[in-house]
C-alpha cells in the first residue's frame, strides 16, 4: 500500500514539473552518445576495539574487497538504461565471533575460525531514465536486489528533475522503498539455549565444556532467561529526497537538499551480544584469562551473552544539507559539503567536507580531500556491561555512541577526451584513483582505496 502511495505521489509531482515543456527544440542532441562502461574496485580495511558482536569490546578488524561493473546504454535519443552489478567479499574478526567456540581458545580479541568469519554481498541495480525533447525534464526509475548470507534486500524507486532558467536552476524529487528480510543468526550460546532451564548446558557448544563464573570457579548457574528469538524478520525503509540547485554566477553554484526517511521492522542486529550490569558473568575457555577479559591480554576466555541487542521497530531520520562549488580559475576549483542529521533515537550529527581539484595538465587533476564528522549518542546506547536487564531497549554498538571522526585523503584523475587508449571496441576516457584514511575518537581506524575506469564504445 505504501509503495502505491509513493508511486502516486511521484506521478503527481512529475506531472506538475512537466508542464510547459512541450515545445520542440530546434536541435536535439542524444542524452548519451554511445555505451559507457565503468569498472570500479575498492579495498577497505579497519581496526578497532569496540565490537558490537562481543557486546561493546573486542577486535573490529575487518577487510573488504568490492567491485562493480556499470553499463550505461542509450536506447534512443532520449532514453538510457543503466545496469550496475556489484560483488564484495569481506573477512571480519568481529563477525567471526558470532561463534567463537570453533576455536579452542576463543576470545573477543582474536578472530574465530567459524563460518561467520567471511561473507559475500552481491547486488544488481537497473535504472531507466528518460529526458524530454527540451532536456528540461528528466524522469528515472530503478529496481535493485542484494543478497548476503543472512540478509536480502529488494528496492524500487523513481524520481524526476526539472530544469529552469536556461538550465541554471534545477528542482528534483526522488522516492525509494526497500523491502528487506533478515535470516536471523544469533550468538552461538544463545542459539543453543532452548529456553527450558539448565538442560541446555549438556547440549550444543556447552556439551563437554566447563562454564566459569567471574571468580574462575566452575558453575552451572548460567541461564540467559532474557533471550527470546526475534519474531519479526522484515525491515522496510521508505525515503523521499528533495533537491534544489542554482548556478549563481559563472564561477559559483549552490545546491540544497533534505531527505525524509522512515524505517520499520527489525532494526537491531540479532548477532550483537548484550551483557547486563545486574547479571552475573559466566565464561568458557581458560579461567586464568578472566581477570584480563576486557583487554588484549585475554588470550583464551569468552563471556557468555545475557541477551541480544534490542531496539525499537521504527526509526525516523531527517538529513538536511548543502553543497557549494566555486570555480577559482582554470586550474583550481573548490567543492564543499555540509549535512545536519537527526533522528528519533536522539542521534544528531554534523558532516563537513572540502575537496580542492587542481588541474596539473589537460589530462591530470589531483584533489586533496578532508571530511569531519561528529555525532551524539542514541538514547538506547550504553557501553559494555552497563545496561540493566530491566530496560526495554539496549545496544552497545559503538556506531550509536558519541564520537568524532576525521578523514583525510587525496585523489588523482586522468581524463582523455579523445580516448586514444583502446581495449577491444572501447576507448579509455577516464581513470580515477582515491585514497582516504579515517580515524574516530574511539580509536577505530580505517583505510580505503578505490579505482575507477570509464570506457566508451567506439
Amino acid at each position: 500500500m505504501k509503495i502505491k502511495i509513493v508511486a502516486l505521489l511521484l506521478i503527481g509531482t512529475a506531472t506538475a514539473f512537466a508542464q510547459d515543456t512541450t515545445k520542440e527544440p530546434v536541435f536535439k542532441k542524444r542524452v548519451l552518445e554511445t555505451t559507457e562502461v565503468d569498472f570500479l574496485a575498492s579495498y577497505y580495511a579497519q581496526d578497532g576495539s569496540r565490537s558490537a558482536v562481543s557486546g561493546g569490546l573486542g577486535s573490529e578488524k575487518l577487510s573488504d574487497v568490492a567491485s562493480n561493473i556499470i553499463v550505461a546504454m542509450p536506447l534512443n535519443d532520449d532514453d538510457v538504461l543503466t545496469i550496475d552489478l556489484g560483488i564484495s567479499a569481506y573477512s571480519s574478526a568481529s563477525s567471526s565471533n558470532i561463534n567463537p567456540y570453533d576455536t579452542a581458545n576463543g576470545t573477543p580479541w582474536q578472530a574465530s575460525s567459524g563460518a561467520s568469519q567471511s561473507d559475500q554481498l552481491t547486488s544488481v541495480v537497473a535504472n531507466y531514465s528518460h529526458s524530454s525533447d527540451s532536456r528540461d525534464v528528466i524522469w528515472n526509475g530503478d529496481v535493485s536486489f542484494s543478497n548476503e548470507y543472512d540478509y536480502t534486500s529488494i528496492g524500487v524507486g523513481g524520481g524526476v528533475a526539472r530544469l529552469f532558467n536556461e538550465k541554471n536552476t534545477e528542482l528534483s524529487v526522488k522516492v525509494n522503498a526497500y523491502l528487506d528480510q533478515w535470516r536471523p543468526i544469533y550468538p552461538k550460546e544463545l542459539s543453543d539455549f532452548d529456553g527450558n532451564g539448565n538442560g541446555f548446558l549438556n547440549q550444543g557448544i556447552f556439551n563437554g565444556r566447563t562454564i566459569w563464573n567471574q571468580n574462575g570457579q566452575a558453575s552451572t548457574a548460567y541461564l540467559p532467561s532474557a533471550f527470546k528469538p526475534v519474531t519479526a524478520v522484515n525491515r522496510n525503509s521508505f525515503s523521499a529526497s528533495f533537491g534544489f540547485s542554482q548556478v549563481l554566477t559563472k564561477k559559483l553554484q549552490v545546491s540544497f537538499f533534505f531527505d525524509v526517511l522512515q524505517q520499520q521492522g527489525l532494526l537491531s542486529s540479532p548477532y550483537h551480544r548484550m551483557y547486563f550490569a545486574d547479571k552475573a558473568n559466566f565464561y568458557v575457555g581458560q579461567p586464568q584469562f578472566i581477570a584480563n577479559y576486557t583487554n588484549e591480554n585475554n588470550k583464551g576466555a569468552y563471556q557468555l551473552a545475557d541477551d541480544i541487542e534490542r531496539l525499537p521497530d521504527t526509526r525516523f531520520k531527517l538529513p538536511v544539507g548543502a553543497r557549494l562549488n566555486y570555480y577559482v580559475n582554470e586550474r583550481v576549483a573548490l567543492r564543499t559539503y555540509y549535512r545536519y542529521y537527526s533522528d528519533n533515537w536522539d542521534i544528531q550529527s554534523h558532516t563537513a567536507s572540502i575537496e580542492v581539484p587542481v588541474k596539473l595538465t589537460e589530462k591530470f587533476t589531483v584533489f586533496p580531500m578532508y571530511r569531519y564528522y561528529t555525532q551524539t549518542q542514541s538514547k538506547y546506547y550504553a557501553p559494555y556491561e552497563t545496561h540493566l536487564s530491566t530496560e526495554k531497549f539496549y545496544t552497545s554498538d559503538a556506531d550509536l555512541a558519541t564520537f568524532d571522526a576525521n578523514q583525510y585523503g587525496f585523489g588523482v584523475n586522468y581524463t582523455d577526451i579523445f580516448t586514444t587508449a583502446k581495449v577491444w571496441k572501447f576507448g579509455l576516457k577516464n581513470i580515477d584513483f582515491r585514497f582516504n584514511h579515517y580515524k574516530r575518537s574511539d580509536n577505530l581506524t580505517a583505510d580505503i582505496a578505490t579505482v575507477a575506469f570509464k570506457f566508451i564504445m567506439q
